[in-house]
């Protein structure tokens, strides 16, 4: 199958469903696929289905008779047979569609499964029934049945444990957003500054640009503050309320309300369960069900200390709803007002800088480390990536490491770390980081946790770098600065 021009990138997922889909294999085959909203699932998913002639069928939020005569009406005009489809039971219709690949592999595409589950709880027992291996409706079908959803925590479940269709899927895809690389390219933004500042509001979902902010890019940083004050900060446009209906949507999250504020705490530095804790006034334990909710939703992300088991932190998973809390929700009443967005954003700048592009660029650092820094830079290949606090026995303090690149271990041998690194977006950073890193990795050698004998330091810098910091770079191999040309592979 030929990606249509129209898909940006997504070569990784085009092929994967191509190679499903045009699987020569007899028999009858399921595949799921998943992902946030506003990814593009839908859009890759009808363009395969028109690449290889396949159906395709949206679902909606209805009762179960309503979606039978939705999906018998699509069928009956796809097929056009001799007589309309009447489906009278779900078992029904999914041997229709298993009879659609009797002569070849063809697509069948059931978009928003969540919602068909949701009326009708006994679905996947049905489609595990159908996809039975001796079963006839099966054996002499080439149907390439794709289910998918946005609503993370029911796919998640689809295929775990004892779930009915457990063991059955021959695909299992997450379309994921794009990072910030491939962001900046779809963004047509060249600057690395402006493309990571764009980046910490929008993040890497490909609708917010095509539909959500109807193709409007910054023409460059001289651009950035108004651009943001007409499309995510303007009452007008579908960016501005995005983040509230994006957690409104997910069918576990009920008590919206302490969602809502588990969230507002992250975003204000409270990272630990602790912190949140504190935030909202709660014991630790009354919010351990919501975070395990959001984390169920792909709207939460735990990040283990790299340094001291037991203390993860969290991070929104999400940008933009990472920017609604710490900029919009403060002050939703006034920005609902038109013509007040210019004014809360002066006002607002300090605190995006700390609480929105702060973070980011951490996090930016450690995805680059993990997915594009050659192994030469890092010595050796990243195992994974994180972050964590060290322990200072003698000054009875901790410091913070924003970056730690831990390798793979050796049989028994300790796993080797194989960087740590400090990020600042504003400042720029000099010879004093460099010690301050130097002194942290004495540390991190004395707890014993890794073997530190080839660990680098790695500064990373949005602000650049003085002379004596560039002199200390030259001269050992050991140090490595990062600037955002080298973020965004422009070095």
């Amino acid at each position: 199958m030929d990606k249509p021009a129209e898909v940006f990138d997504r070569d990784y997922e085009w092929s994967a469903l191509s190679r499903f889909i045009t699987d020569p294999q007899p028999g009858a085959t399921l595949g799921v696929v998943s992902g946030r909203r506003r990814q593009g699932k839908t859009f890759l998913l009808d363009a395969a289905c028109r690449a290889a002639g396949g159906f395709y069928f949206g679902a909606t939020e209805a009762a179960d008779a309503e979606s039978l005569r939705r999906i018998s009406s699509a069928l009956t005009a796809h097929v056009r047979p001799a007589s309309p489809y009447h489906f009278a039971n779900w078992s029904e219709a999914v041997d229709a569609l298993l009879a659609l690949g009797s002569e070849r592999p063809v697509p069948v595409v059931i978009d928003e499964f969540p919602y068909l589950a949701k009326a009708n709880p006994e679905l996947p027992s049905i489609i595990q029934e159908a996809l039975r291996p001796l079963r006839d409706q099966r054996t002499g079908s080439r149907t390439r049945l794709l289910l998918c959803g946005s609503a993370l925590s029911f796919m998640g479940r689809l295929l775990s444990g004892n779930a009915p269709l457990r063991g059955r899927a021959g695909l299992e895809l997450v379309v994921r957003p794009l990072d910030h690389r491939l962001a900046a390219e779809f963004w047509d933004i060249t600057d690395p500054r402006l493309a990571l500042q764009v980046n910490s509001i929008v993040g890497g979902t490909p609708a917010y640009r095509r539909e959500f902010a109807r193709g409007d890019s910054p023409a460059g940083l001289e651009d950035f503050d108004d651009w943001v004050v007409r499309t995510v900060l303007n009452p007008e446009t579908p960016l501005f309320r995005e983040a509230r209906y994006l957690l409104a949507e997910e069918p576990d999250l009920r008590d919206t309300a302490l969602y809502l504020s588990v969230l507002a705490a992250v975003a204000d530095g409270n990272a630990t369960r602790g912190g949140m804790a504190g935030y909202l006034e709660r014991k630790a334990t009354d919010i351990a069900h919501p975070i395990n909710v959001l984390e169920d939703a792909g709207l939460l992300y735990r990040d283990a200390d790299a340094f001291r088991d037991n203390r993860p932190t969290y991070r929104i998973a999400e940008p933009l709803i990472g920017f609604y809390h710490a900029i919009m929700r403060p002050v939703w009443d006034q920005l609902e007002r038109p013509g007040s967005a210019a004014r809360v954003w002066q006002a607002s700048r300090r605190r995006f800088v700390s609480n929105v592009m702060g973070p980011h660029f951490e996090q930016v650092c450690r995805d680059w480390a993990l997915h594009h820094a050659d192994p030469d830079v890092l010595g050796g290949l990243p195992a994974r990536v994180g972050h964590g606090v060290v322990h200072d026995p003698k000054a009875r303090t901790g410091h913070e490491v924003d970056v730690a690149v831990v390798g793979i271990a050796d049989g028994h041998a300790k796993p080797p770390l194989l960087a740590i690194g400090e990020a600042k977006w504003n400042d720029t950073m000099g010879f004093a980081h460099i010690e301050r890193l130097k002194h942290i990795r004495e540390l991190i050698a004395q707890a014993g946790r890794y073997d530190t004998t080839r660990t680098r330091l790695l500064c990373f810098s949005g602000a650049g770098f003085n002379d004596k910091a560039h002199a200390a770079a030259e001269t050992s191999s050991s140090i490595q600065l990062v600037d955002l040309a080298g973020l965004y592979g422009q070095a």
